[in-house]
């Protein structure tokens, strides 16, 4: 299916939080919550948003509503843009869309009614006739599991999954076309979950919903999502049918996510990816590819063919010495090596003349000089951002390996 077929169209999409600090308030840097996503949803269809927390989902489907203003890009929805509309025009807009919280705690206003709640929408949308309101009530409190009766109970008399479901009916109440679903079951328990996902199934079913659906947990994704996209550090780093990403994951840090779900065969377990270091900061990510500081499968230099796990190893010093986060002075040349897993001497000259002359500058403390000499350690990862490409098996992945035209060089340095 083509984008340019697609109900949802999201080009580019931008939206930065501004940091401002100072008498003056002056803007000092931004929180790069979403930077330049682009995807098509179609009728019908399920399209999975997964990440880390704080990897941006949240914002994007948020900024895709307009219940944030966007940075830069556009939306476009049923073939109009939406992110520059009238008042009038945003009005159309939202009657067509409905969008269901992550905590149903914090969904509804306790002083009212789930009646109430549930068709505030309609009156807003100009909806007047009060028995008319109660009767669509009435009708998708039916629908959703619960009693029409129902409706004139308060919040707090309803358990987690009730809650839930009474938020997908106020998301269905002006019968949308598209539904944006933000983690709505991680909040429940795994026996109300399959429940609620059952209820999403034949809801778009019926009413042939367009559904985004953010969540952090592969399993609930791979049962619900027709394809999939995978979101690190506000960029799209891979996206594929469903099943193709699950069977043959393509990206290193989709590969990551997969190999963090628990299996229930003890047989199975281990194997687990691990990730180096911690997720950078939004507000100043890193250079290149943003994954780079944590990825198993960095590119190695040219000239350089160490075991991947050593050239990690040594890329992990390369890049705390750039942040000058690596202690200097006072340790030997030894103790550095330990401490970031090193062996003595590496196995390739080469690398270790380069490793040897750094080390000895910290622990003379010039921690510049180091900087200088580990600059041979330098990756194309770290140079250039890679761009969503055709991968194989219907894939689109932002990765410099899998991009390489050199297919040898990507086996020869992948994990074993």
């Amino acid at each position: 299916m083509a984008v340019s077929d697609a109900l949802l169209a999201v080009e580019d999409l931008v939206k930065h939080y501004p940091v401002k600090r100072g008498l003056f308030r002056r803007e000092v840097e931004r929180v790069r919550a979403v930077d330049g996503v682009s995807f098509g949803l179609h009728r019908g269809e399920t399209l999975g948003l997964v990440g880390e927390s704080g990897c941006g989902k949240s914002t994007l489907a948020t900024t895709v509503l307009q219940l944030e203003t966007p940075t830069d890009g556009r939306v476009r929805f049923d073939g109009q843009d939406v992110t520059d509309q009238t008042k009038a025009e945003r009005r159309r807009f939202r009657r067509r869309t409905g969008m269901v919280f992550q905590d149903p705690e914090s969904s509804f206003d306790p002083r009212m009614t789930v009646g109430e709640s549930v068709a505030e929408p309609l009156h807003i949308h100009g909806l007047r006739d009060t028995q008319r309101r109660r009767a669509i009530v009435d009708d998708l409190l039916d629908r959703v599991g619960l009693s029409p009766g129902d409706a004139d109970r308060y919040p707090h008399e309803f358990s987690g999954g009730q809650k839930q479901r009474l938020a997908l009916a106020r998301a269905l109440v002006l019968n949308p076309d598209l539904l944006v679903l933000d983690e709505p079951v991680s909040a429940l328990d795994v026996s109300v979950q399959a429940d609620i996902l059952s209820l999403l199934g034949d809801l778009q079913a019926e009413f042939d919903l367009a559904v985004l659906f953010v969540s952090h947990d592969m399993s609930v994704v791979r049962e619900v999502c027709d394809r999939v996209g995978v979101m690190y550090l506000g960029e799209l780093v891979e996206r594929a049918p469903t099943d193709a990403l699950f069977d043959d994951p393509q990206h290193p840090y989709t590969r990551a996510l997969l190999s963090s779900v628990p299996k229930p065969d003890p047989a199975q377990r281990g194997g687990a990816v691990e990730l180096s270091g911690d997720v950078p900061d939004p507000a100043n990510p890193p250079a290149g590819c943003r994954f780079h500081t944590r990825c198993p499968e960095v590119v190695q230099p040219d000239g350089y063919d160490l075991p991947q796990e050593t050239w990690r190893a040594v890329y992990d010093l390369r890049v705390d010495v750039a942040r000058e986060t690596v202690g200097v002075g006072g340790e030997s040349a030894t103790a550095i090596r330990e401490e970031y897993g090193l062996p003595a001497p590496l196995p390739e000259p080469a690398a270790e003349a380069v490793l040897a002359e750094g080390l000895d500058h910290l622990a003379d403390g010039d921690i510049a000089a180091a900087d200088q000499r580990f600059a041979a350690f330098d990756t194309d990862c770290r140079a250039t951002s890679p761009t969503l490409t055709e991968l194989r098996g219907n894939h689109l992945g932002a990765c410099h390996r899998l991009c390489a035209d050199d297919a040898t060089v990507r086996s020869r340095h992948a994990p074993k």
